[in-house]
C-alpha cells in the first residue's frame, strides 16, 4: 500500500452531497466522491466505473483542513444562476435548451429558473488516500498529466496550485509533506477528517461514496469523524 497525496487550493471550491436542482449547497471539506472522480478525471476513465470504484471503495481517505493563522472566519459564497433564460421562442434549437415539464412541455414563464449555489472561498485542504501500488502510481502519474481537465467540485473550481503531490511509504511521511506546503503558504492545519466504522463516537455518515458514475450514479454512506488537529504531528 502506498499513501497518495493530493493539495486542494481555489479561489472557489464546492462539495455537495445532498444538492438539488434550485439549491446546491457544499460541506466544509472534499468528499470522497468528489477526490474519486477528480483522480478518474484525471486518468481518463468516463463511464460507469464499477469496477474500478469498488476497488477504490474501501481505501482510507483522510482530510486535512487548513486555515490563516490570523483568520476566524470561513469565508463562503452564494452565488446564483438563471437556468432557461434569454432563448428565443421562435427559434425551436434553442427552445431545447429551456427547461420543461414533466410531460415536455414548455413550463409556465417561459421555464426560466433561478438557482442557489454556495461555494468555500479562498480554502486549502490536503487529502491522503491510502491505496494499492498499482492504483497509487497510476492516479500519481495521471495527475501529473490529466487526460480530462481537474476541478475541486464542481466545473467554475478549478485548482490554482499542483494537485497531485507523489506517493508515499508512510503516513507519516505523506503528513511531513503537506505540512511542509502548508508551512510554506502561511497557513496551519485546523481540522482532520477521518474515515471510521459506522457508530462510532462522535461520527457522521455523509452520503458520498460512489459505487457507479456515468449517467445513473449510485453512492452509499460513509461514516467520518471530524477532529481537531492534534499538537502533535502524526
Amino acid at each position: 500500500m502506498k499513501y497518495l497525496t493530493l493539495w486542494l487550493e481555489a479561489p472557489l471550491q464546492s462539495w455537495g452531497v445532498d444538492s438539488r436542482f434550485d439549491l446546491r449547497n457544499t460541506l466544509d471539506f472534499p468528499t470522497k466522491s468528489g477526490i474519486f472522480g477528480l483522480l478518474l478525471a484525471a486518468s481518463g476513465d468516463s463511464g460507469p466505473q464499477e469496477e474500478l470504484l469498488a476497488r477504490l471503495g474501501p481505501c482510507p481517505l483522510t482530510v486535512v483542513t487548513f486555515r490563516h493563522p490570523e483568520r476566524t472566519d470561513e469565508p463562503s459564497l452564494r452565488d446564483f444562476h438563471m437556468v432557461g433564460s434569454g432563448y428565443d421562442d421562435s427559434d425551436k434549437w434553442q427552445m431545447l435548451l429551456t427547461p420543461k415539464t414533466s410531460e415536455g412541455k414548455k413550463a409556465v414563464g417561459g421555464g426560466a429558473k433561478l438557482t442557489y449555489r454556495h461555494y468555500l472561498q479562498d480554502r486549502k485542504f490536503a487529502a491522503v488516500l491510502e491505496l494499492p501500488d498499482d492504483l497509487a502510481e497510476r492516479f500519481a502519474a495521471a495527475l501529473e498529466r490529466p487526460v480530462y481537465s481537474l476541478f475541486l467540485g464542481r466545473k467554475c473550481c478549478a485548482p490554482t496550485d499542483v494537485v497531485g503531490r507523489g506517493t508515499f511509504a508512510s503516513e507519516e511521511e505523506a503528513f511531513g509533506v503537506i505540512l511542509a506546503i502548508a508551512a510554506k503558504k502561511g497557513v496551519v492545519p485546523v481540522k482532520k477528517i477521518v474515515e471510521v466504522p459506522l457508530g462510532a463516537e462522535n461520527s457522521e455518515t455523509f452520503y458520498d461514496l460512489p459505487v457507479r458514475f456515468g449517467g445513473h450514479k449510485i453512492y452509499r454512506d460513509r461514516t467520518i469523524r471530524i477532529d481537531p488537529w492534534p499538537e502533535e504531528q502524526p
